[in-house]
């Protein structure tokens, strides 16, 4: 990935406004205050780099989070000072690393724990540990509330080197859950049962992402929830709208853009000529017959963004309609712009297409100060 803060850098590129994502981080920031909940800003989303990382360090979230500690690792050694949470539950062979740059991680395994207890012990240190019930989503976290009970205790009990910090759940990424005022009390009840079983209070009680966070928008949060886990509501805001209704007509959509370069304009079928088969990526996709239509050919596709209905172009009246690895197809039959070789399209762009186009090494990133 190439980062630069000029504008003549080579097509794609990946446009990054740092004044509209701190407007962003600043309007979650105090939606959540308000609440009283701290925010871990999730990072992961655009692969830590390094510029917009540096705002979220400068703007007062409890943590910043990201699920690879080789992100975490980078940004301690270029400097950026933060306290750090791992996302994803920690590897056994990270252990060393995870107690040296991390300073809190999600866990859902006593094996993984003792192994951070040792890790931390031999480096004269101590780690926080989040311990992860499953409410649903059945993605990490305890299944079994008794086993998760269990091992709180002997994180408290046992574990010197080991600070047991709260309990959490993650809710919408894998078994699409909702989360509910039920769910939030369900995690609150599990969170009470282990403060009964350890005898003191917990810090934190950790519910969820940016899915979670419309319970704060929609100020119907119970109150013991105290912590949230948010990048999508801050970097793009089109879960918001467009999956829960909410108004944000005081957050930006386009902290982050695309860009890329038209390198062919041709009147063409709009449906393949011959006996389909399969397409580059082994599928067999259907075509809508919509006869003659003018389309537009830019350079960069699956490879960068991976998604086509995952990107939009700016354009009025253009389409995406399709892409092989390192192609985009354009339908621009109805865009209200005359568009010729050498045009640069502008994308907004969702989260998923975010996260593949900033760990792209052909996608050079430009920063909007």
């Amino acid at each position: 990935m190439n980062s630069n803060s000029i504008t003549n850098a080579p097509y794609p590129r990946l446009v990054v406004d740092l004044k509209k994502l701190r407007h962003n981080i600043d309007v979650v920031l105090d939606n959540c205050s308000q609440a009283n909940i701290s925010v871990c800003g999730a990072i992961k989303g655009f692969n830590g780099l390094p510029k917009a990382v540096e705002e979220f360090a400068e703007a007062g979230f409890s943590q910043l989070g990201t699920s690879r500690m080789r992100t975490i690792k980078e940004l301690t050694m270029l400097g950026i000072q933060a306290k750090y949470l791992l996302l994803r539950v920690p590897m056994l062979s990270e252990a060393d690393d995870v107690v040296k740059y991390a300073n809190v991680s999600l866990n859902s395994d006593i094996q993984v724990i003792r192994a951070l207890n040792d890790a931390a012990a031999k480096a004269g240190t101590s780690h926080e540990v989040i311990l992860m019930s499953d409410l649903g989503d059945l993605r990490e976290g305890f299944w079994d509330q008794e086993e998760l009970l269990d091992c709180a205790e002997v994180v408290e009990k046992e574990l010197d080197n080991i600070v047991l910090k709260g309990v959490g759940t993650n809710l919408g990424c894998y078994g699409s859950i909702k989360p509910t005022v039920t769910k939030m009390n369900e995690l609150i009840s599990i969170a009470e049962l282990v403060e009964k079983r350890i005898g003191r209070r917990l810090e934190i009680i950790s519910g969820g992402a940016t899915s979670s966070y419309v319970l704060v928008l929609n100020q119907s949060m119970p109150e013991r929830i105290n912590h949230l886990r948010i990048g999508e509501g801050i970097l793009n805001n089109y879960d918001l709208p467009e999956i829960w209704g909410l108004d944000i007509e005081n957050m930006y959509q386009d902290v982050f853009t695309f860009e890329a370069e038209v390198i062919e304009v041709r009147d063409k079928p709009s449906h393949p000529v011959g006996e389909i088969c399969i397409d580059s990526f082994g599928r067999k996709p259907e075509y809508t017959d919509r006869g003659i239509r003018r389309r537009a050919l830019l350079a960069a596709g699956k490879l960068d963004f991976a998604l086509n209905d995952k990107i939009f172009p700016q354009m009025e009246g253009a389409t995406v309609i399709g892409s092989s690895s390192d192609h985009m197809i354009l339908d621009i039959e109805d865009s209200k712009e005359e568009v010729k070789v050498g045009d640069i399209v502008t994308f907004h762009v969702s989260y998923p297409s975010m996260m593949y186009l900033s760990n792209d090494k052909y996608v050079n990133v430009i920063y909007n100060l």
